[in-house]
C-alpha cells in the first residue's frame, strides 16, 4: 500500500459519507457501515510505525484526507481523522506500551479525552484510575480509550495519558448537541480500574518532538510536535466543509432567482463579487492549513525539538484557520436567504457543525494568543503543552 493509493481508497468513500450524513446526525454517531468501510481501507494504519505493520505516511496527505471527508460529512470526518491520529499518539509512547498494544493488533480505534478529568493512584505495577471524561470522539466504534489524568500525591501534579481497553470503561449516552451531533462523542467513565505502568505516558514528554516513541523509531513522523498535529487533525475537516459550502453557494447562485423576477442571482454583480471574495478566502484558508502542515513536518525532519514559542505560534495560526473557515460559512448563510435554515439544507448543518467545532479547546484563541504573547514578551509559558 502506498500513500496515494490509500488516499484514493479513502476518497472513494466520500459519496458514502455524504449519503449517510443525515443518518449519522439522527443516530448521534457515525453510521456503522461507513465506519466499517473506512476500517477496510486500512486508514487507521496511516500513522502506525512500519515495524508494527503501519505506513508512516505524510502529514500533508493526512490534510488531504481530512478536507476530502470533511466536505462530505464533517462529523464522521472528525471521528475518522481523530482515530487515525490517535495511532500517531500511541506511537509516541514508550516501547513496552507499543509492543503490548501494536504487538497484538496493528492499529487502535480510540477516543483521546486528554483533559485531566481523572485521578490515577499509584499501586504496585501500575495505577488505579477513576474519573469521568467528556468529548469521547470515536468512543462509539472504539476498541481502546485514551484519557488524561493527574497522578495522586505528586507535587507538582503530573498530567499523563493512559490507555486501556474499551471493555474496562463505561460509555455514557450524553451527546445531545446542536452541532457535530453525528460524532457520538459521549462521556467516558472509569471506576477504580487498574492500568499497567507501561500504558501511562507523561504528556509533557510528548509535546516537543523528543518523546520516547521519537527516540525509538528515529523517523521524522514521530519527531513532529504534538499539539500542532492535534490541531491540524481537527482543523482539516473544517476547511473541507467550508470548501464544500462555497461550492454549494456557487450552485445556488446559478439556480436561485431574484424575488419577483425571472432573473438568476448569478447575473447580479453583487453576487458575482461575493462569490469571487469567498473563493479567494477559502483558497487562502486552505493554503494556510497546508503551509502549517509543511512547517510542522519540517520540524520533524529537522531532528530538533520544537520550542515553546513555535508551538504557541502554530496553535494561534491553526485557530485562525478554523475561525476563517467558520466565518466563510457564516457569510454564505447570511447571503443565502431563509431557506438556508431549513433542517434538510446542508448549509444549515454545516453552520451548526462549524460553530460547535470551533469551540474546541485547541482553537481557543483567547488562551492560545495569551500564551504566544507571553512568549513573545520573554515571559514563561502558562500552558502545559
Amino acid at each position: 500500500m502506498n500513500e496515494k493509493n490509500l488516499i484514493e481508497a479513502i476518497h472513494a468513500l466520500v459519496p458514502m459519507l455524504e449519503a449517510n450524513a443525515d443518518e449519522a446526525e439522527r443516530l448521534r454517531k457515525p453510521v456503522d457501515e461507513v465506519m466499517k468501510a473506512v476500517e477496510e481501507t486500512q486508514a487507521y494504519r496511516y500513522f502506525v510505525p512500519k515495524k508494527y505493520g503501519g505506513f508512516e505516511f505524510s502529514l500533508l496527505g493526512f490534510m488531504e484526507i481530512g478536507m476530502s471527508l470533511g466536505a462530505a460529512d464533517i462529523s464522521t470526518a472528525w471521528v475518522i481523522t481523530f482515530c487515525m491520529e490517535h495511532n500517531w499518539l500511541l506511537s509516541l509512547y514508550n516501547q513496552e506500551a507499543q509492543e503490548d498494544i501494536f504487538g497484538q493488533y496493528p492499529y487502535i480505534i480510540a477516543p483521546g479525552a486528554l483533559a485531566p478529568k481523572g485521578i490515577a493512584t499509584p499501586v504496585e505495577g501500575g495505577y488505579r484510575l477513576t474519573g469521568r471524561w467528556q468529548w469521547g470522539t470515536g468512543v462509539m466504534h472504539a476498541n481502546w480509550v485514551m484519557i488524561g489524568a493527574m497522578t495522586e500525591g505528586q507535587d507538582p501534579p503530573e498530567l499523563c495519558m493512559y490507555i486501556l481497553p474499551i471493555e474496562q470503561v463505561e460509555v455514557i449516552d450524553s451527546w445531545q448537541m446542536s452541532g457535530m451531533a453525528g460524532t457520538g462523542s459521549n462521556d467516558i467513565a472509569i471506576t477504580d480500574v487498574f492500568v499497567p505502568a507501561c500504558r501511562r505516558q507523561n504528556l509533557s514528554s510528548m509535546r516537543a518532538g523528543d518523546s520516547p516513541g521519537a527516540n525509538i523509531h528515529k523517523t521524522s513522523t514521530y519527531r513532529m510536535p504534538m499539539l500542532p498535529v492535534l490541531g491540524l487533525t481537527a482543523a482539516s475537516p473544517a476547511v473541507g466543509c467550508a470548501k464544500k459550502v462555497v461550492e454549494l453557494f456557487k450552485q445556488n447562485l446559478l439556480q436561485r432567482t431574484v424575488y419577483g423576477t425571472q432573473d438568476k442571482l448569478s447575473g447580479r454583480a453583487l453576487a458575482q463579487s461575493k462569490l469571487a471574495h469567498l473563493t479567494v478566502r477559502i483558497n487562502n484558508t486552505e493554503q494556510a492549513l497546508l503551509q502549517i502542515a509543511r512547517e510542522v513536518t519540517a520540524w520533524g525532519e529537522s531532528g530538533q525539538t520544537c520550542p515553546d514559542i513555535e508551538r504557541a505560534s502554530f496553535r494561534v495560526r491553526i485557530g485562525h484557520v478554523v475561525r476563517d473557515a467558520r466565518n466563510i460559512v457564516r457569510d454564505i448563510i447570511e447571503a443565502s436567504g431563509a431557506s438556508a435554515h431549513s433542517l434538510d439544507n446542508p448549509l444549515q448543518r454545516a453552520m451548526r457543525d462549524l460553530e460547535t467545532l470551533s469551540g474546541h479547546t485547541v482553537f481557543d484563541l483567547d488562551v492560545s494568543s495569551e500564551s504566544y504573547g507571553r512568549l513573545l514578551l520573554g515571559l514563561p509559558s502558562n500552558t502545559p503543552l
